[in-house]
């Protein structure tokens, strides 16, 4: 065998040593304790001024209430996992304060058996534990049901004083993936939703795309599908969806935009409806709770003198409760362009015509297509 043959062999399997060290590192051998606690550092669960964490700190007492602490505090959703020695599935009273979501949230042996998770709709769903942690938090806080309970046997379009705005919550991705299979938008019973968005293999759960630690998403995972994404930045430019939504005759638009188009549309006939079938214009402002505000000059803006809770919303109806409902749900999800395009699209759509047919105007569905 020539010198030249041996020295490319050998070259050759130098290099396939490498690629295998370097798979094992990245793939099979821990990360160093330092790297995952530099990346917990960049997680808004790490956020020690997170309004998420403090906004009970200046009760009296500061706790957080055993209807939030799931969620909101370490001893929670300690509590909420019978990790603490209380019964499971349930939190048993309020948690204390000054608390983020620690390693020991996630890493211990209850979080690690428990993949089981229930929706508000009172649909469960078995899922693989690292997922499921996600899921027990990020599902919102209302479904289909509990705003037919809220609306049943009233008629859908006079002003109910038992009624008022219900939200969904926040931050409510895992809801938004599963769709029909977890019914928190609010679904009309006549129409028919997608359910669980699988992506793409190895891409369907909240920790194959999202770091568990940072919870952010690595730009290399994405751009082998999704050419024009080299960053984070890129994200919102995804479409891998030929149909035309929005009906502008553009089907290189981000998914995002056709997503947003149908929302605006959605925000333009609530306020048509409220104004010409309520009588009340409705204005919406999402730094101040509850969003929701009359209208004073009826201009379409939220003014900054109307922006106030003793100017809140209050001539409520069903149909006007259902709808709100939905465009607040988009509202609560910012990616929900990646996290099930297709069923907010469905949601949009269906408030749309909700509206359309109690005589607010909302010519835009005429172009737009149902997915």
């Amino acid at each position: 065998m020539k010198w030249s043959t041996i020295l490319t062999l050998g070259l050759i399997l130098l290099a396939l040593t490498g690629l295998v060290i370097w798979g094992y590192q990245f793939f099979v051998a821990p990360q160093p304790i330092q790297a995952i606690t530099e990346k917990w550092e960049q997680a808004g669960h790490a956020d020690t001024s997170s309004e998420s964490f403090v906004h009970w700190d200046e009760d009296d007492p500061p706790e957080v209430p055993a209807s939030c602490a799931k969620c909101h505090s370490l001893y929670g959703y300690l509590d909420f996992l019978g990790a603490d020695g209380t019964a499971a599935g349930q939190v048993d009273g309020p948690a204390r304060v000054g608390s983020v979501l620690y390693c020991n949230t996630c890493h211990n042996t209850s979080a690690h058996e428990w993949t089981t998770v229930e929706f508000p709709s009172g649909i469960e769903v078995e899922e693989p534990s690292g997922n499921s942690d996600c899921m027990q938090c990020h599902q919102g806080r209302q479904a289909t049901t509990t705003v037919n309970e809220a609306i049943a046997g009233l008629d859908l379009d006079t002003v109910s004083e038992a009624l008022g705005f219900i939200n969904v919550h926040y931050a409510i991705a895992a809801a938004t993936q599963l769709g029909d299979e977890a019914q928190i938008g609010y679904q009309y019973a006549e129409k028919s939703y997608v359910g669980r968005y699988e992506h793409a293999e190895d891409y369907s759960t909240c920790v194959e795309c999202h770091d568990p630690h940072s919870t952010s998403i690595n730009p290399d995972t994405c751009s082998p599908c999704h050419l024009n994404v080299v960053d984070n930045d890129d994200l919102r430019d995804i479409r891998q969806d030929p149909v035309d939504y929005d009906g502008d005759g553009d089907t290189d638009e981000p998914i995002a935009d056709e997503i947003a188009k149908l929302h605006e549309s959605l925000y333009a006939a609530l306020q048509d409806y409220a104004a010409t079938v309520i009588g009340t214009p409705i204005v919406y402002d999402g730094s101040a709770f509850p969003y929701y505000f009359i209208d004073l000059n009826a201009n379409g803006v939220a003014d900054s003198d109307e922006v106030n809770y003793g100017n809140r919303y209050v001539t409520w109806t069903p149909r006007l409760v259902r709808t709100v409902y939905n465009y607040n749900y988009v509202l609560g999800d910012h990616g929900a362009y990646a996290h099930n395009p297709r069923y907010v699209l469905q949601l949009l759509y269906d408030g749309l015509e909700d509206l359309a047919e109690a005589g607010a105007a909302a010519p835009e569905i005429e172009r737009y297509t149902r997915p």
